[in-house]
């Protein structure tokens, strides 16, 4: 099986399905995934409370790998998520990336970057141009 492959049916899976039982088929026991947060890193057992957590803050979630770059065991991916603000049924569309090891078809290594600041200020959880104040010295609220 490819990566693009192996990374689109992690996203569909587990993301887009919450199929929460298709984590371990995709991820290493060993494996942590870093960059969401700074200083925080998930592994299997964490991503049970993730998903969900996650996946209550919109509807209709939508994700496609739109790039993927590949060298040896690693793959890099230009990921697109889409969805709607359950509150406003507003769409919600935010980019992020993924760069990936691979061992015997899963991951065994990942870091992520994920447009949190557009994410949340989608879902009215930070106030409109947050990130336009804060480049500009203000504090938000």
């Amino acid at each position: 099986m490819n990566k693009k492959t192996i990374i689109t049916d992690w996203y569909q899976r587990v993301w887009v399905e919450c199929d929460l039982t298709a984590i371990e088929e995709y991820l290493a026991p060993e494996t942590g995934a870093t960059g969401l947060l700074p200083e925080f890193a998930v592994d299997t057992k964490e991503f049970h409370a993730l998903v969900p957590m996650c996946l209550a803050l919109v509807e209709n979630l939508e994700v496609s790998v739109d790039k993927i770059l590949e060298d040896d065991d690693w793959a890099a991916a230009l990921i697109s998520m889409r969805a709607l603000n359950p509150a406003t049924g507003l769409p919600v569309s935010v980019t992020g990336q993924l760069f990936a090891r691979f061992k015997d078809n899963m991951i065994v290594e990942a870091y992520n970057g994920l447009d949190t600041m557009s994410f949340f200020t989608q879902l009215g959880l930070l106030p409109e141009q947050s990130l336009e104040l804060c480049l500009t010295g203000q504090k938000i609220g």
